[in-house]
């Protein structure tokens, strides 16, 4: 069907998305939801959802596409059925005011042409109408009229031009947008007024693009308008990050109090009146600050050494993260005193090689007198930053750095969950700090990081895990050092974990007498090695001959039977741990898997006390162990502790074969739990149980001359009506709610039992007097004169309100008919209604329940009939009552309705 017509359901977006999947086959399918043709930014289609029923809230736009529904069961090839969902949606429409370039010299809008352009994005496309005041304008209407269709825009726009302005052109515009009301989406509208003084925004500001503020500053950006008609709208924010949250906007002011290093960044001013362009204006705001100053020391360059050398040149550099970074000044002293330019000591701002605004101290020819302590210190002059300040001492003592790992340290073993110290020793002076990276994975280290920096060379890891093995590599970092090629060396670490092993746990079923063999295999460890495999029987303890090392264990059961069936473990260690290999072996028949698909499983008898259910099922792998011979069968009631058991012989089993066999004599309406049980020669197999539930052997929506119970969640096809103020409830006496109110209600249903179900409305808070509920029946598409209605109520409280019957034909609009109604407490009973009616076409039957003045008014009705021809002469009406059992009083049983129904039920097994 799908190739044939595509199928398409269109829902409003914000409203909650329900499909269904309706699947069938046995064993019972996995549904699977997926879905195509959407966002890429949805993430529904990057995961599944397995579920018949696919729920999604307040559905946007995005999610729109294609959804798949697959099925599978592994028998056959899988079932697919696909939908698109098309998501509805109407947002407001923009209008814009634009005139051409050439046009804006003098007044904006005098004696010039105008261009009014509406967008607005809507599905599905959206029909435009333009108005001038209540007058709807087409295109050509007269030589200063034009309505098109712009190229390249995004959203569907229209454009009205309106050519030379005249002066009936000076006016109030609607553009009005429609969707033709599908989904219930109305039409959406805007509204501009055209004046001679109409002009674009424009703004100025009060301070500098660039602005640089201190820490713990409050500081006031005005932005002034000093333009536009209609009066623009002004908007502040903050790229990359939102408004600060210690920030007040006022009349185009902005205010932040008490400003912070992460409030710096780029904030805009925007004027908006939908009229040209948007006026912009931007303010870089840098709040200052200083951290993190560094030294490096370059030997002489030229001739490549790595190592201070008196007669080669030599430099220092020093650096500092800042904002504003060139803004930083530093200053250069030589043990204590400032540092003198000459020929042979040159200071520099800007050194190419560096980052920028680093500052370099080079001392040209170096001689024994240049040896001392050189300072560098980094300021913001004039401003409340402390400055920042790094010593670098230069002397023979003066070395480049060299890093190893101390003798036995270069290969770490662990075991997972400990922890572990890798160590590398840097030597030179001054010492740098050591970066650790990992070598041989491209992973983070163990904190998440690429990098970690120590300064003791030690890296110190908690709670390894095995996936924290490997090499790592240690090296020096360029900065606080010497600026040469790192040193490097590496550790490698090596994480012991315990036996992974396959499997964890099997079950093996093997006929009467044949051999098996159970492997226990080591998949992954550290290290990958059996050292002991220990098998053990029932937890008894075997004895094996003496194997080579290998990667697995295998032990073999000569002969399957009653003594050698059971659990066998096989423990496998590699001296860090020990995981184990479960087994299951035995002889015994898999458990029979229930056919969930059967139609009509239950079957009513002609007395309306007892019913019979269907059973079916199909037996799971019956080849794998001695044939089936019989299956044992135990039915027990619900909440009662007696079992029936029978035997159900069996003569040829097969894989797939469906087997069946009936329950009888069920008591309406109570549930039962089955279960079967295979048996072979070896004895009892696995036992596979059910809950059987009386569902009520409806046929709607033609359900003439039967009895609605409502024992059945579907009752029987009923629907709580929408427009009501609270609906009816299915309850029997174990599911009310033990706190209800007393002195009202029914206890049971009209049967007296626990199990037996009614619906009753609940007049206890939120309701108020004059609340409805209503309960609709399904159309009755049925043909004869006379009908007549029967059912039971229960009216019983001093606040009882109203019970009404209605009925409603179906004609060129739904008529309802009001044709019974009863008000007031009519005592704590069931009694018996019989309404005749004749509909004049197709109808439903509406039951109304009105709330009276106070919360002792619960209303309650049961065994609902309807039924061909004129009702009962000597009708057991509002004033023949049916006395609830045990007091007394003789019993109306549900079997005087026994002819009706006997009737329906023969038809329906038929």
């Amino acid at each position: 069907e799908d190739n044939i017509s595509e199928r398409v359901y269109t829902i409003r977006e914000g409203n909650t998305l329900v499909l269904q999947c309706l699947v069938t086959g046995h064993p019972r399918p996995q549904v699977r939801w997926t879905k195509t043709a959407g966002s890429a930014s949805d993430k529904f289609q990057e995961t599944s959802v397995f579920n018949e029923t696919l729920r999604i809230e307040k559905i946007q736009r995005l999610q729109g596409g294609r959804y798949y529904c697959k099925a599978e069961n592994g028998v056959g090839v899988p079932a697919i059925k696909s939908i698109r969902v098309d998501v509805q949606y109407l947002d407001e429409p923009i209008l814009t005011i634009h005139q051409t370039i050439s046009d804006v010299r003098g007044s904006f809008y005098q004696e010039k042409t105008v261009f009014l352009r509406c967008t607005v994005n809507s599905n599905p496309p959206a029909r435009f109408i333009w108005k001038r005041g209540a007058e709807t304008l087409s295109h050509s209407q007269d030589n200063g009229v034009d309505i098109y269709e712009p190229l390249y825009t995004q959203g569907e726009t229209k454009v009205l031009k309106l050519k030379n302005l005249r002066p009936q052109d000076y006016a109030s515009y609607t553009c009005q947008v429609s969707v033709r009301n599908v989904c219930g989406i109305l039409d959406k509208s805007i509204t501009f007024q055209l004046t001679n003084t109409t002009a674009p925004p424009a703004l100025k500001l009060s301070i500098n693009e660039t602005l640089v503020v201190n820490p713990g500053d409050n500081v006031t950006m005005q932005c002034s308008l000093t333009g536009g008609d209609p009066l623009p709208e002004v908007i502040w924010s903050h790229s990359p990050s939102p408004m600060p949250h210690n920030s007040l906007i006022q009349e185009g002011n902005l205010t932040i109090w008490g400003i912070r290093m992460e409030d710096s960044g780029y904030y805009n001013c925007t004027a908006i009146n939908n009229v040209g362009n948007p006026a912009k204006k931007t303010v870089n705001l840098l709040v200052r600050s200083m951290k993190n100053v560094t030294f490096q020391i370059t030997p002489d360059v030229i001739k490549e050494s790595e190592s201070i050398q008196l007669g080669q040149d030599l430099k220092l550099s020093c650096h500092v993260d800042a904002v504003p970074q060139e803004k930083v000044i530093y200053f250069w002293y030589k043990n204590g005193k400032p540092a003198r330019v000459s020929d042979r000591l040159l200071i520099s701002r800007n050194d190419p090689e560096l980052p920028p605004v680093t500052s370099s101290l080079e001392i040209i020819d170096l001689r024994f007198s240049d040896y001392g302590t050189y300072l560098c210190i980094a300021s913001f002059q004039g401003a409340p930053i402390p400055d920042l300040s790094v010593e670098v001492n230069i002397s023979s003592e003066t070395v480049p750095p060299t890093i190893s790992v101390p003798k036995g340290q270069s290969t770490i073993t662990v075991r997972e969950g400990s922890r572990a110290e890798l160590q590398c020793e840097v030597r030179g002076k001054p010492k740098p700090p050591i970066i650790w990276s990992r070598v041989d994975k491209e992973a983070p280290m163990p904190s998440g990081a690429m990098t970690v920096e120590t300064y003791d060379g030690k890296l110190r890891l908690e709670s390894i895990s095995r996936e924290m093995s490997g090499t790592y590599k240690c090296q020096t970092a360029r900065y606080n050092g010497f600026n040469i090629r790192p040193r490097e060396a590496l550790v490698q670490l090596n994480v012991q974990f315990p036996p992974v092993v396959e499997p964890t746990s099997q079950d093996i079923r093997q006929g009467m007498g044949r051999s098996v063999t159970l492997r226990c295999t080591m998949l992954k460890g550290s290290p990958m090695k059996v050292a002991t495999a220990v098998w053990r029987f029932n937890g008894n303890l075997l004895t094996l001959p003496p194997t080579e090392q290998q990667d697995y264990s295998e032990l073999k059961v000569d002969s399957v039977n009653q003594e050698t069936s059971g659990s066998y473990e096989c423990s496998i260690s590699n001296d860090v741990g020990v995981s184990t290999c479960l087994f299951q072996v035995s002889a015994k028949a898999y458990n029979p898997e229930f056919y969930y698909d059967t139609p009509n499983p239950t079957l009513s008898q002609k007395q309306s006390k007892n019913y019979s259910y269907v059973l079916q099922w199909t037996q799971k792998e019956p080849d794998a162990v001695d044939p089936i011979l019989k299956y044992r069968l135990d039915v027990r009631q619900l909440n009662q502790r007696n079992t029936v058991q029978t035997f159900i012989p069996v003569k040829k089993m097969e894989k797939g074969l469906l087997l069946e066999h009936i329950l009888r004599n069920l008591k309406v309406p109570q549930s039962y739990e089955v279960r079967l049980t295979p048996i072979t020669n070896f004895g009892a197999g696995d036992m596979a149980a059910r809950i059987i539930r009386y569902m009520e052997p409806i046929n709607y929506p033609n359900p003439a001359d039967n009895t609605c119970h409502f024992e059945d969640e579907k009752i029987c096809g009923f629907m709580q009506d929408k427009m009501d103020n609270f609906d009816w409830t299915r309850q029997n006496a174990l599911t009310q709610n033990p706190k209800r109110t007393v002195n009202t209600g029914p206890s049971t249903d009209i049967s007296g039992t626990e199990e037996g179900y009614y619906m009753f409305i609940e007049a206890s808070r939120p309701r108020v007097q004059g609340d409805k509920a209503r309960l609709i029946s399904p159309l009755y598409n049925i043909t004869g004169k006379y009908f007549c209605v029967s059912f039971f109520y229960h009216m019983y409280g001093k606040h009882i309100g109203s019970l009404n019957l209605l009925v409603r034909v179906q004609n060129k609009r739904a008529i309802d008919t009001q044709v019974w109604s009863l008000s007031e407490n009519k005592g704590n009973e069931w009694k018996q209604a019989h309404v005749p009616i004749s509909p004049p076409g197709p109808f439903q039957i509406i039951f109304e329940g009105v709330r009276g003045t106070s919360y002792e008014g619960d209303i309650a009705i049961d065994d609902v009939t309807l039924k061909r021809g004129d009702c009962p002469r000597k009708s057991i009406g509002p004033n023949k009552a049916v006395a609830l059992p045990g007091s007394g009083v003789p019993t109306l049983h549900r079997s005087s309705l026994g002819g009706p129904l006997t009737f329906f039920l023969y038809v329906l097994l038929r």
